[in-house]
């Protein structure tokens, strides 16, 4: 018969440990939650892979113990938990409550004694246990039923220890184990052992007297004069540090194991919780066995699972004209497609499912249909009904999907997808599973364990048949169920404006973008393949011959190697694994030897052509010559859109080879690309927001900025300001809107963070509204905890409240950028809404087909030139009513590089 197996979890050490190796999750209300989160998702994983029958965690309390009272110095100068950490506490207390899993604490005594006398109580009851810490100190507990589970690698994995495995690694006992620490000490704890005496030194001495009562004993043994001194100096040191030391193990507390044994969590208060620090993700995998039998034969969830009942499967031309009807009368259709996704001009819709109301869903798989071409004219009449109202999930895939069958959805009425992002901007993850349960408490089907994961992930097409059918209609069901509650949402937090007029009809120009593609010049490539590789090669080769040997360039540990180690070069920073190559220590080596130039150009050539040049050869599409990039209005807090597979916004065009990139991206014959860059945007919305008289005289006089903030900074007359003076002007006028600092200033000027405050003080003297502005907007972002842009977008910034002086830091700086850069992001986007719909209304033949940052690539015939240009204009320069006049300067080429 099985033994019953006990986890003893050391809640304070799990908890510290989670806190330091995840990034800081922050709700929108300003808690940290990654410590939470990280404990909560170790114990999952501790309790799936051992299945206890009993646990419990034991926490330490702030009133002293016999340790403290015994020795005044007991972990004397230990950091204070950070506030950052200790807010955490009582709401991770919480949520064990919430999962009905035993808090062991008791005043005067440590977690670790509460730990030993739980482990040693079970031991003694013939229980199989597991203690889970990241504090060595347990090692002592170790025997043939009890192990020590040491979290290591943040908290991703664990060493088991038990009696032999400790034997293995430190050559001691568990009791021997004890002495060990009291030779050596602990600085964490302050304990104080023999000074000098480390690791393999108390280890030899273990072996040669087994304690240290008979080391005491027996000092005249010791060979070695200075130990023999130290340990003689020190014989009362290591009886306290031994006493210190010992995990107790028999402390006078009653023990009842009932208190302990596993019990199903109550699901409401866990998913209460769960909903306040925004663990989305987590709330789903607590089930909940009532004996009700879901459709996939499995205990019932903690919610309500969505029925396959209420699922329908077209499976002829006639059923399909019974749904449309429906469809007809209800106005209302939801859509989410699966395609073959060949390629951009041939996709093949596999299959698809429909909801013409919150309660029936209709599944169409195409490849069981006859008559393919008559489904998709049926679902043309419906989908460019102007009265049908389409519903979905990011629908932007749905627009691409039908784009190749000449079917264009007309009236997107709804997207889920872009309704949750403008409510929660910094979300990760916006999926379907995911916002069911937060609003609707409905369990879905997984899409992410039904594909699986590494090289046998599937692709949505290649799910089983009624794999496929479960997951879309489910999907279906939710989306139009969450409607009604995204809009209540957007309502409350007045996104109603920026939500209809700019994010929803945006997605039929990205849509509309992804499938026009751009096109590139295969030749031109490969040729800069070829020159980027020999420029490679050559550089190799200087970088051997300077560093007078071969070595992987790559590889930063070598690198660290030869610069520190063989070339000498002062090591400016170093990091758990060695010496640190960024490129920020390499900048700040670059005088002192010419073998750092050639790396840093190495560098830039080799993701030059790995990133770009290799990247766009893989990825242009066989059929249209052209590459089909995915434009993505989820992605950033700031609203800006990014683009990925390529991201055409990340070539390096500071940089006359990333430039000269450029040109591979050509406009097909008989056309020319308009380029369109929008002059200054944020220096104008800076103008606008603050309404500083400085900055909005020199914009409606039409000076150049940078030479204005030049003359106004150096105290001298706008003719006399020099090329320099101007470019350090840039600086501070672009590092202004992103609210640098005078270090970050002087960084990238060069010169002295003193010189740098220089500037800035002299700038915000000038204009005195701008500091008004970074002021006011910092206190009325700590006020809301959010911070808006012109149209209203939001973004929450829990970091201003943090007493981490650079976490604060980092969020004031967000205070003031974001209403800048997220109402430049909101303008290019209406100018996009407008320079589309506009050359639609028009019936011309150009096409939107890039926007990157401030700037829109038109595709246009040269029959359509100069309309076009003056549409362009239009559109840009009227997107919105500032304080000054938004300009847009445009350009023409036959390629990108020449247009630009």
């Amino acid at each position: 018969m099985a033994k019953d197996r006990i986890v003893i979890i050391d809640g304070n050490s799990l908890v510290n440990r989670a806190f330091y190796a995840l990034p800081p999750f922050v709700t929108k209300d300003g808690q940290y939650t990654n410590g939470i989160y990280g404990f909560v998702t170790m114990l999952l994983k501790v309790m799936e892979d051992y299945q206890p029958q009993y646990i419990g965690v034991a926490f330490d309390l702030k009133a002293p113990t016999f340790r403290h009272k015994e020795y005044g110095d007991y972990k004397a100068g230990r950091k204070k938990m950070p506030s950052e950490l200790s807010q955490q506490i009582q709401p991770l207390k919480e949520v064990l409550d919430a999962l009905n899993i035993f808090r062991i604490e008791a005043e005067g005594y440590e977690a670790d004694d509460l730990i030993g006398t739980l482990a040693k109580h079970c031991e003694r009851e013939g229980m199989e246990v597991l203690i889970v810490t990241g504090d060595k100190d347990a090692l002592q507990l170790v025997s043939q039923q009890v192990k020590v589970l040491i979290t290591r690698k943040g908290i991703s994995s664990l060493d088991i220890y038990d009696d032999v495995k400790l034997m293995e690694d430190y050559e001691v006992t568990p009791l021997q184990f004890i002495d060990l620490k009291a030779l050596m000490g602990d600085k964490s704890d302050n304990i104080p052992g023999v000074p000098g005496v480390g690791e393999k030194t108390a280890i030899k001495l273990l072996k040669q007297f087994g304690t240290t009562e008979n080391l005491i004993q027996h000092t005249d043994e010791i060979s070695a004069a200075k130990l023999k001194e130290k340990v003689e100096g020190n014989i009362e040191n290591i009886i306290l540090s031994k006493r210190l030391a010992t995990i107790i193990t028999d402390i006078p507390v009653e023990i009842k194991l009932d208190d302990l044994k596993k019990e199903e969590p109550n699901y409401d208060e866990l998913l209460t919780l769960f909903r306040r620090f925004e663990f989305n993700s987590l709330i789903s995998r607590f089930t909940k066995n009532e004996g009700a039998e879901t459709d996939e034969g499995e205990g019932n969830t903690g919610l309500e699972t969505v029925s396959s009942d209420q699922f329908y499967e077209i499976g002829s031309i006639e059923e399909l004209k019974t749904f449309i009807k429906k469809v007809r009368e209800s106005e209302y259709l939801a859509i989410k497609t699966v395609s073959e996704e060949k390629n951009i001009t041939t996709d093949e819709i596999v299959a698809i499912a429909m909801a013409a109301d919150a309660n029936e869903v209709y599944y169409l798989d195409f490849r069981m249909m006859d008559d393919k071409s008559a489904v998709l004219q049926l679902l043309k009449e419906v989908l460019e009904d102007d009265e049908t109202k389409i519903i979905g999930h990011d629908i932007k895939k749905e627009l691409v999907h039908f784009a190749p069958h000449q079917i264009e959805i007309r009236n997107v009425s709804f997207d889920t997808f872009i309704g949750e992002y403008l409510i929660d901007p910094a979300k990760s993850s916006y999926n379907v599973k995911e916002l069911g349960v937060v609003y609707l408490n409905k369990n879905i089907v997984d899409e992410e364990e039904l594909l699986g994961k590494g090289k046998s992930r599937k692709t949505l097409k290649e799910l089983e048949k009624e794999d496929l059918r479960k997951l879309l209609s489910q999907q279906v069901n939710v989306t139009f169920n969450l409607v009604p509650r995204i809009k209540e949402k957007l309502h409350e937090l007045e996104l109603e404006d920026l939500y209809y007029k700019v994010e929803l009809p945006l997605t039929e120009v990205l849509a509309s973008m992804e499938v026009a593609g751009i096109k590139v010049d295969q030749h031109m490539l490969k040729d800069l393949e070829i020159q980027f590789r020999d420029m490679v090669s050559q550089l190799t080769e200087d970088i051997y011959r300077l560093a007078g040997v071969e070595f992987n360039i790559n590889s930063p540990k070598q690198l660290g190697e030869v610069l520190f180690d063989k070339l000498e070069l002062p090591p400016i920073k170093k990091t758990k694994t060695g010496y640190s190559t960024n490129a920020e220590v390499l900048e700040k080596l670059r005088e002192k030897h010419e073998i750092i130039p050639k790396i840093l150009e190495y560098r830039t050539i080799a993701k030059l052509k790995s990133t770009y040049v290799d990247g766009l050869l893989g990825i242009i599409n066989p059929v249209t010559e052209r590459i089909h990039s995915s434009f993505n209005q989820t992605v950033t807090t700031t609203g800006r859109i990014s683009s990925t597979e390529p991201n055409l916004q990340n070539i390096p065009v500071r940089l006359e080879l990333g430039r000269q990139l450029r040109k591979v991206f050509v406009a097909k014959e008989g056309h020319k690309f308009i380029d369109a860059d929008y002059s200054q945007i944020e220096l104008r919305v800076l103008a606008h927001i603050s309404g500083d008289e400085n900055l909005l005289d020199a914009f409606e006089k039409g000076q150049d900025i940078h030479t204005r903030t030049a003359s106004e900074i150096f105290g001298v007359e706008v003719h006399e300001v020099t090329s320099s003076m101007r470019s350090s002007a840039k600086a501070v006028n672009f590092g202004i809107v992103y609210g640098i600092s005078d270090f970050g200033l002087g960084e990238n000027l060069k010169i002295s963070r003193a010189q740098a405050k220089k500037y800035i003080d002299r700038y915000l003297e000038k204009y005195s509204s701008v500091k008004a502005y970074m002021e006011n907007i910092v206190q009325e972002g700590k006020h809301k905890g959010y911070v808006v842009t012109l149209l209203n977008r939001r973004r929450y910034l829990p970091e201003l409240l943090s007493k981490n002086f650079n976490i604060r830091s980092f969020g004031e700086r967000m205070a003031m950028n974001t209403p800048i850069q997220g109402s430049a992001a909101d303008i290019i986007k209406i100018a996009m809404i407008n320079v589309h719909r506009m050359l639609k209304e028009e019936g011309l033949k150009a096409k939107l087909i890039l926007q990157v940052h401030d700037e829109l690539i038109v595709e246009t015939p040269l029959d359509e030139m100069e309309k076009v240009s003056q549409i362009i204009e239009m559109g840009m320069e009227n997107a919105m009513k500032l304080k000054v006049q938004l300009k847009a300067d445009l350009s023409q080429g036959d390629n990108w590089y020449e247009a630009k």
